[in-house]
C-alpha cells in the first residue's frame, strides 16, 4: 500500500472527536510509548468509555505512529490486550514518548477529523499534506488518478481546546447531490453536520496551496483561522462516493419524496408512503 493512500479503516464516529480525550489521557505529555501508555491517567481515560476510546487510539496511533510499528495496551482493569498499527507517521518524537509539540498535536488532530466519518462507515479516501516534522506524505500519480474528487482540508488542535475545522477542496455540492463523507465535502459554508468538527467554507480561501502556480501540488502548506496558522491534512475521494439523485440507486443518504433533491429524491428512492 502506497503512504497516504488510506483503503480501509476511517470510519471514527464524531463521538471520538468530542470526548476531549486527548487533553486528558495523559497522552500529550508522556508520548505513544510504552510509559505513556502504562500511566494511571490514560487507564482511567480508556476505561471512562472503553468502545469509544479503543476507536480513538486505532486512528491515534494510525496517524500518529510509522508504518511498520504498532503499540501495545494491556487494560489492568479488563486484562484485555489492545494492539493498534500505525501508518502514516505523522508525530515521530510523540511516537517515539516525547511531549507532543504543537505541529504534532495539529497534525494529528487534523487526521483524526480527516478520518472521521458521519455515518460510521468505511469510505476509501486518499491522504495528502506533511508531517509534523516537514516531510511530505508520499504519493503517487495513480493514487491522484483513482481519488480523482478533491474532497476537503482538515485543521485545527484537539489538545489544547482551539477546535478542530474543516472546508471544501473543491465546490459545494448542489441539491441532488450527498456523500457519507459529509464531515468534509459540504453543501454549504454553514454546514453543521458533525460536530465538533466546524465547517468553514473553502480551503482556498483559509490555505496556502503547496507549490507554484505552475507546478501546484495537491495538499496545503498551512491554514489560517482567526490569525493563528495551523498544519493541515487534505483528503481526496473517488467520484463513485458523491451520490446523483437520478442515478437510480436510492442511496443510504437519499431520502423518499417528490423532488430532485438528496433528500427528496423520487426518482431513485420513490415517493414516501
Amino acid at each position: 500500500m502506497v503512504w497516504g493512500e488510506e483503503e480501509t479503516d476511517n470510519g471514527l464516529s464524531t463521538n471520538g472527536l468530542s470526548t476531549n480525550g486527548l487533553s486528558t489521557n495523559g497522552l500529550s505529555t508522556n508520548g505513544l510509548s510504552t510509559n505513556g501508555l502504562s500511566t494511571n491517567g490514560f487507564s482511567t481515560w480508556f476505561n471512562q468509555n472503553i468502545t469509544n476510546a479503543a476507536a480513538v487510539m486505532k486512528y491515534v496511533v494510525k496517524c500518529a505512529v510509522p508504518a511498520g510499528q504498532t503499540r501495545t495496551f494491556t487494560n489492568p482493569v479488563t486484562g484485555v490486550t489492545y494492539t493498534w498499527a500505525g501508518s502514516l507517521g505523522l508525530a515521530p518524537a510523540w511516537s517515539s514518548g516525547s511531549t507532543a509539540t504543537e505541529l504534532e498535536q495539529e497534525v494529528v488532530s487534523a487526521c483524526l477529523a480527516a478520518h472521521t466519518n458521519k455515518y460510521g462507515i468505511n469510505i476509501p479516501i486518499s491522504v495528502l499534506g506533511r508531517t509534523a516534522q516537514g516531510n511530505v506524505i508520499p504519493y503517487t500519480t495513480s493514487e491522484l488518478s483513482k481519488f480523482n474528487e478533491k474532497e476537503a482540508c482538515f485543521f485545527g488542535n484537539l489538545f489544547n481546546g482551539a477546535g478542530i475545522y474543516a472546508a471544501n477542496d473543491q465546490g459545494y455540492l448542489n441539491s441532488s447531490e450527498s456523500t457519507s463523507r459529509a464531515c468534509g465535502l459540504s453543501s454549504s459554508a454553514t454546514s453543521s453536520e458533525c460536530p465538533p468538527i466546524v465547517h468553514m467554507g473553502m480551503c482556498s480561501d483559509l490555505c496556502e496551496l503547496a507549490g507554484t502556480s505552475s507546478d501546484p501540488k495537491p495538499y496545503y502548506l498551512r491554514c489560517t483561522y482567526n490569525g493563528k496558522h495551523y498544519r493541515p491534512i487534505v483528503t481526496r475521494i473517488r467520484s463513485q462516493e458523491i451520490y446523483q439523485c437520478g442515478d437510480g440507486v436510492c442511496q443510504f443518504t437519499e431520502r423518499c419524496g417528490t423532488g430532485t433533491a438528496y433528500n427528496s429524491c423520487r426518482a431513485d428512492c420513490g415517493t414516501c408512503p
